[in-house]
């Protein structure tokens, strides 16, 4: 039977090419036979990633059905897997959850999915995912929803509370700190055994050992902290190793994503004075359209450019030498890119590289059976994810057909849907699903991120231990604030939404969450659901 596969915002340059590039690479779903329905609202976004699906289904000479079109029911009729990968005019709007909470005085370092930032970026959300959600009910009632969209925890918990949808969240966040921990190790990824839980964006490692003699590596790991170099890679490993100082286990996935759930990681997370940066004077970006730079760390050295660019007179001698000093060329800025920014040259700690290989066929597992893991080079370089990112808006970008750019992405949806439909098990590093008790001490309907093995039974999350009192307590907070958000979406309440705001690690001022409150529903009027008081 035709395996239906709907990517909703398949014109996404991070998830849409990596999507499509992992199904058709898939040996399973091959032999099953798949039909893809690329859906964008955009009718733009569509010829690009529907000409790379058919280039790469001939180069690798798959037989699948490719259709696109900008109608949702039409992608959703019948499909087994809907993957959801949505945004709109992302950095524009990030711009204004970074900036207007800190004009406040909340003090949250990257506004994404967690902080107040992160609030109105699910609110926003919340929505578009519900409608597709809502659509599946209807119109694939079995189908399993696999979603890419950030805030990933928060738009798992609205699912999971107002829909009978089957939903899981995928992220390689955990594979980010799969990768920081074989860096300081000086080891292959391959050659450990890792798992974490907790939330999206802030999950614990509780178990790191040696595969082969299954010896217990964190008493190394600490070891090896202390010894390393106590600036390197700063923005992505300061806060993680104290963090494991602290409360003695590795969070991941870096400081900007941790942080945004701790209120001292301030300190730990250098870039947060470049972010979005801009001269009030000349208007807010969200005025002129003139979108700042995102910047994800210091590891893509964004102050290592030219005064004024090679296009005016060749360069400047201060931009040419920090440039060459640090061996790169400067970061390109994306304003409004879909998803995560582009790698920096050479790669920086933090962040998976494609999974090694390069074999055509489903996504290699990492050895030892755990699929989604980023590949450390011998000695602990850590790469960067294969994903590319685009300004959004383009056509899909022009992917090399030869074999060693058919490579599998290491992301999660196509491992689950050849355990779901074709009956291939698989070890899952990291999915997002209701607690119902994997992690002691929280909510059961709380959606926590634990690993997960997925067959032609269904998705079965491990059970874990109880993590440390402060780490439980700092994940309780945010299952608070989750389920407190679902509810003021639901009654359309800026009372509710007070009282997650106020409960965010960040709050300082009653008036200031009040005065933030109004000013973001009025700025993002007709992107938020209507709240009152």
């Amino acid at each position: 039977m035709t395996v239906k596969i709907a990517i909703i915002g398949a014109g996404s340059q991070s998830f849409g090419p990596a999507t499509v590039r992992d199904v058709l690479l898939s040996e399973a779903l091959a032999e099953a036979g798949v039909e893809l329905a690329l859906m964008d609202i955009v009718p733009e976004h569509l010829p690009g990633i529907t000409a790379y699906a058919r280039r790469v289904a001939e180069r690798l000479g798959r037989r699948v059905q490719v259709t696109a079109g900008t109608a949702l029911d039409a992608a959703l009729d019948g499909a087994q897997f809907v993957v959801s990968a949505i945004e709109v005019d992302r950095y524009r709007y990030w711009a204004q959850d970074f900036h207007v909470p800190r004009h406040y005085g909340f003090m949250q370092i990257y506004g994404e999915n967690g902080g107040p930032g992160g609030l109105f970026h699910a609110l926003r959300n919340m929505g578009p995912t519900l409608q597709i959600a809502h659509r599946m009910e209807a119109l694939c009632p079995d189908a399993v929803l696999l979603n890419f969209t950030n805030p990933e925890s928060k738009l798992c918990q609205v699912v999971n509370t107002l829909t009978d949808v089957q939903a899981y969240g995928l992220c390689h966040g955990v594979a980010m700190g799969e990768a920081q921990i074989a860096a300081f190790l000086q080891r292959p990824v391959g050659e450990l055994e890792m798992a974490a839980c907790g939330m999206n964006h802030i999950s614990w490692f509780q178990t790191i050992r040696d595969r082969a003699t299954g010896k217990d590596l964190y008493p190394l790991l600490r070891a090896r902290e202390r010894a390393a170099a106590p600036l390197a890679h700063w923005d992505e490993l300061a806060l993680s190793r104290i963090c494991l100082r602290v409360f003695g286990l590795w969070p991941s996935p870096g400081a900007n994503h941790i942080g945004e759930y701790i209120r001292w990681a301030g300190e730990f997370l250098a870039s947060s004075l470049l972010q979005y940066y801009y001269d009030p004077v000349d208007g807010h970006p969200w005025e002129t359209g003139e979108i700042p730079q995102f910047i994800y760390s210091l590891g893509q050295n964004p102050t290592a450019v030219p005064l004024f660019g090679v296009e005016e007179g060749g360069g400047d001698a201060v931009g040419d030498r920090g440039a060459e000093r640090h061996g790169q060329r400067p970061a390109a800025t994306e304003s409004g890119a879909v998803g995560r920014p582009a790698a920096a040259e050479g790669g920086t700690v933090g962040r998976p590289a494609a999974t090694e290989g390069g074999a055509v066929g489903r996504p290699a597992a990492a050895e030892g059976g755990t699929v989604g893991r980023p590949a450390a080079a011998e000695g602990g370089t850590v790469g960067r994810p294969a994903t590319t990112e685009a300004t959004e808006g383009g056509p899909a970008p022009e992917h090399p057909l030869d074999p060693e750019a058919l490579r599998p992405s290491g992301e999660l949806a196509v491992p689950i849907m050849e355990a779901l439909a074709c009956g291939v098990r698989h070890t899952l590093g990291a999915v997002i699903v209701p607690n119902r008790g994997a992690i002691p001490g929280l909510d059961d309907d709380i959606a926590v991120e634990v690993p997960a093995v997925a067959d032609g039974s269904g998705v079965h999350p491990w059970q874990m231990a109880r993590l440390p009192e402060p780490v439980t307590a700092i994940l309780r907070t945010q299952g608070s604030i989750q389920k407190l958000l679902v509810d003021a979406y639901v009654e359309g309440s800026r009372r509710l939404l007070l009282q997650s705001l106020l409960l965010d690690p960040t709050a300082h001022s009653y008036r200031n969450a009040v005065a933030l409150i109004n000013e973001m529903c009025g700025l993002q009027e007709g992107l938020l659901p209507e709240m009152g008081w």
